[in-house]
């Protein structure tokens, strides 16, 4: 993923933007409103704010995130949300699609997923069942400020083959409004239903020889007139973030930008090393929680599943269905009490504030740490589940990183200039858009730098070279 400097250095342009704030100021950002020029980001983190859900149809969830929303976060409490549709479908790309909507809500858009199939339940294309807010025939008599597509196969193709959607996005372009897709959105959805049309345009790799040579471009993002476009999972959070940047302005995406960590820390230290390799296909236990941050359980499985390890997600919850963060609801694996029947390689703590209090709560899952420790196995967690590391006493004598609202509150060795910290068999992280780095730190150390950085191809990540 380039680097903020790198792409200011470059090309940067004024932007015009809503004034939330009554002492905003204008600022210079990287993005366009010139038709057909690139806009990549890269943002830092300084905190997350926590978030309390109504449950499930999209008229409450998505209520209920612009309110959180509005409340948690000055940038969009003083303007009346704008609407974005994320259409999804059977093997929809589960990163692209929960980071799209996660970002979104956090800048305060009302999001609604909805689902291109008979059902709500959607498997997408890493086995992560995700529960969309509604049906898509729904929302035909909807008005849009946004369309984002994620990609994923054969999830860009459901997406094509529903008659109602292209009727929905035909309109909504032939209106002039936002519209925005990636991975293979742009050439398998977008493309067949005549939406490309005189556009610069970007795309996954494996997919740009299905585009135009002449309109088809090589960058992270790609802004053409109401159209952009974008690569992979890997470079998701920016082209959420020059979606929000369309949408709410500048001073929105840079208080959305302040609450990422997307930083220039150093990828990963080490110390202490030892061996993970394993005899046997990788067993890793991912518990989760209502208030789990989506994105980094998503992000965690995803990558990992990918790289072919047995990625298990287990709710601590009385339901195998958990509501997330910021709205997003997870169709779970296993239930915790099913899932300590077995023994695992790994088990691994996601965060979320919330959503750490209510894992640290759970008999269940105490229980399989203790054990899993007892048998000098290996552990993690990443954001504000390091805290329940903690009070199990499992982070005794480690040296970590820490995300900065817990790291004061930890009685450890913080490194601060690194997303991962690997001390032994212990590895954590800093947070959300940490996480990338958290997963294939995992998978370089289960099965080398190989495997980790052919991975993180196929995300359209830059993995680090050291």
């Amino acid at each position: 993923m380039e680097s903020l400097s790198s792409v200011l250095a470059t090309k940067s342009c004024y932007f015009g933007h809503v004034n939330f704030n009554s002492h905003t100021t204008r600022k210079k950002y990287s993005a366009s409103l010139l038709p057909c020029l690139s806009s990549p980001f890269s943002v830092p983190f300084r905190g997350l704010p926590t978030f309390k859900r109504s449950p499930i149809r999209v008229t409450v969830a998505a209520a209920a995130a612009t309110e959180v929303i509005a409340t948690d976060n000055p940038a969009s409490s003083a303007s009346t949300p704008k609407k974005v549709l994320v259409p999804i479908g059977y093997g929809t790309e589960e990163m692209e699609a929960v980071i799209l909507v996660r970002v979104l809500r956090q800048a305060g858009a009302y999001v609604t997923i909805a689902s291109v199939e008979l059902q709500l339940e959607v498997e997408a294309s890493g086995g992560v069942k995700l529960v969309a807010d509604t049906l898509i025939n729904s929302c035909t008599d909807e008005i849009f400020d946004l369309i984002a597509f994620p990609g994923g196969m054969p999830g860009s193709a459901r997406l094509r083959d529903s008659e109602i959607l292209r009727n929905i996005a035909s309109k909504h372009a032939e209106e002039k409004r936002l519209y925005g897709a990636i991975c293979a959105a742009p050439a398998v959805t977008l493309r067949p239903w005549g939406l490309l049309r005189r556009k610069k345009i970007t795309g996954h790799p494996a997919f740009m020889d299905k585009l135009s040579t002449f309109w088809a471009v090589k960058s992270n993002i790609q802004v053409c007139g109401e159209l952009t476009t974008s690569r992979g999972p890997g470079t998701t959070f920016e082209f959420a973030l020059s979606l929000v940047e369309q949408l709410f302005g500048e001073s929105a995406a840079e208080n959305v930008k302040d609450m990422l960590l997307l930083s220039e820390d150093q990828a990963k230290k080490e110390l202490n090393e030892v061996d993970w390799s394993l005899d046997h296909s990788p067993h890793v236990l991912i518990p989760v929680a209502n208030g789990c941050d989506e994105v980094e359980v998503v992000t965690i499985v995803d990558i990992l599943r990918r790289a072919k390890v047995n990625a298990v997600v287990a709710s601590v919850e009385k339901s195998q269905k958990i509501l997330a963060s910021h709205g997003t609801k997870i169709i779970t694996d296993k239930l915790i009490d099913v899932a300590a029947e077995s023994i695992y390689d790994l088990i691994i703590l996601p965060g979320g504030f919330n959503g750490a209090k209510r894992l640290s709560k759970s008999k269940a899952l105490k229980k399989l740490l203790k054990e899993h420790e007892s048998g000098n196995r290996i552990y993690g967690a990443i954001s504000s589940s390091l805290g329940v590391l903690q009070k199990q006493g499992l982070l005794k004598g480690k040296i970590i990183t820490a995300h900065p609202s817990i790291s004061d509150k930890l009685k450890n060795d913080v490194v601060d200039d690194a997303k991962v910290v690997i001390d032994g068999k212990v590895i954590t992280s800093k947070g959300l858009a940490t996480t990338t780095d958290f997963a294939l730190a995992i998978v370089s150390k289960l099965f080398g730098h190989a495997r980790a950085r052919s991975v993180a191809e196929g995300l359209v990540f830059e993995y680090p070279r050291n």
